[in-house]
């Protein structure tokens, strides 16, 4: 694997700082995770809706701790539950 060093004033720095899901992920990680998360086809509109989904520490730990869930059988409520509590 080649290596490389990119140079990020610290504005840049500070904001992919924000992106990071864990203190401990690597900024290649992450953008990784930001590239592979981008669909090739998408519209301008719906890639500022991923990134803002992707920069967003609390919703992707929410997303990661629900994919956990699932992965351990661990049910959530149906659809029918859900819209009877938003009233819906």
């Amino acid at each position: 694997m080649d290596i490389t060093t990119i140079q990020l004033d610290k504005q840049t720095k500070g904001r992919l700082d924000a992106l990071k899901v864990h203190a401990r992920e690597s900024y290649n990680e992450l953008i990784l995770r930001l590239i592979e998360n981008c669909p090739a086809n998408a519209s301008r509109e719906s890639l500022i809706e991923t990134i803002e989904v992707l920069s967003d520490p609390e919703a992707m730990r929410n997303i990661a701790k629900s994919l956990q869930e699932i992965e351990r059988g661990e049910s959530g409520v149906s659809l029918e539950e859900l819209e009877k509590e938003l009233g819906l």
